[in-house]
């Protein structure tokens, strides 16, 4: 099997510099609707790169992403570690940026990344062992095909307009029926088990209605991003153009969708891999559970802004990391 890379980004939302960059380009017109929550740190990083270590080892490169800052206790010289600053990868005209989106729409430019990369936002963790198989098969990403009606119920949320406008995509882009057809095999699929009959009932439609989101690790080809780059050129550069994140963005999604469309990935009920928890401190004690016993390979926690007592809940979950991964990693310095 090829070789397969992970990218991580990671912020130091501590760091002054940083901070009277973001602030010198932070304006009132700015949509960022979880303010500074958005940058918030865990200081759960080094159970990140634990897991990788000792549950993937068969990972060729780490790609981690900064905006220049590096944790001070990681072991910067590791074989592994492609440490790759913005400046590295996004084009200068884009820069500086403070949008994971431009982040994510460039990640292809990143130097010597892999055919063949899963992509994870510093909120997902390994936590129990994974293979090669789990992520790719056949050359190709393991996903789900699951159709999804994409409905907005928030305004405060720029997530559904982000959904709604990759939606757009692409239908401007495919003929829902004949990608229908020409899949078949992977879109109607018994892998699907019970919820197969989302796309039985979803195929009769003339209009792709969204794609069921899985906020797991995301399994990428690098092809795939040069060739959306290629058809959406004007759209995704005056996304990269955004300082922060707008409402009228498309982010790594729109990849994954195109990947989806056009049959590249092994069908796969890909959500049996890992659970998302969106709710930190309501779901503190299902989360320390979920860790403690690994009862499935990926967890992501997903940062809110409805946390009273952050640090506590910051304490309990990095108790709940270290019960199974009490010893440093090599991207660790001992």
């Amino acid at each position: 099997m090829s070789k397969i890379d992970f990218v991580i980004p990671w912020v130091d939302s501590s760091d002054p510099e940083w901070q009277r960059e973001k602030n010198q380009y932070n304006t009132a017109a700015d949509f960022n609707s979880d303010g500074d929550v958005r940058y918030r740190d865990w200081e759960l990083l080094k159970y990140w790169f634990r897991g990788a270590e000792k549950f993937a080892p068969w990972v060729n490169k780490v790609h981690f992403i900064t905006w220049g800052h590096v944790p001070e206790w990681l072991n910067t010289n590791h074989p592994k570690l492609n440490i790759v600053r913005h400046e590295d990868f996004i084009p200068s005209e884009y820069l500086p940026t403070f949008s994971s989106h431009v982040i994510e729409l460039n990640m292809h430019r990143i130097k010597d990344l892999a055919e063949q990369f899963v992509y994870f936002n510093d909120d997902v963790f390994l936590i129990n062992h994974t293979e090669k198989e789990h992520f790719f098969r056949n050359g190709l990403p393991c996903d789900e095909g699951l159709f999804n009606y994409i409905f907005h119920n928030d305004n405060k949320s720029d997530f559904p307009h982000i959904l709604l406008t990759m939606v757009g995509v692409m239908n401007q882009n495919f003929n829902f029926k004949e990608q229908i057809k020409l899949y078949e095999d992977k879109f109607i699929n018994e892998v699907y088990e019970n919820f197969l009959y989302i796309n039985q009932f979803y195929r009769q439609f003339n209009l792709l209605p969204g794609f069921y989101t899985i906020h797991l690790s995301q399994a990428f080809l690098k092809s795939t991003f040069e060739e959306v780059w290629n058809y959406e050129r004007e759209l995704l550069e005056n996304v990269s153009k955004n300082k922060f994140r707008q409402v009228k963005d498309v982010n790594q999604y729109l990849m994954r969708y195109w990947q989806l469309m056009t049959g590249r990935f092994e069908p796969t009920l890909y959500r049996k891999n890992g659970w998302v928890f969106y709710s930190p401190e309501k779901d503190s004690e299902a989360i320390e559970t979920f860790i403690r016993e690994q009862t499935r390979s990926i967890i992501c926690i997903n940062d809110s802004v409805d946390i009273d007592n952050f640090e506590e809940v910051k304490q309990r979950i990095d108790l709940a990391f270290s019960s199974i991964m009490p010893k440093r990693s090599s991207f660790e310095l001992q």
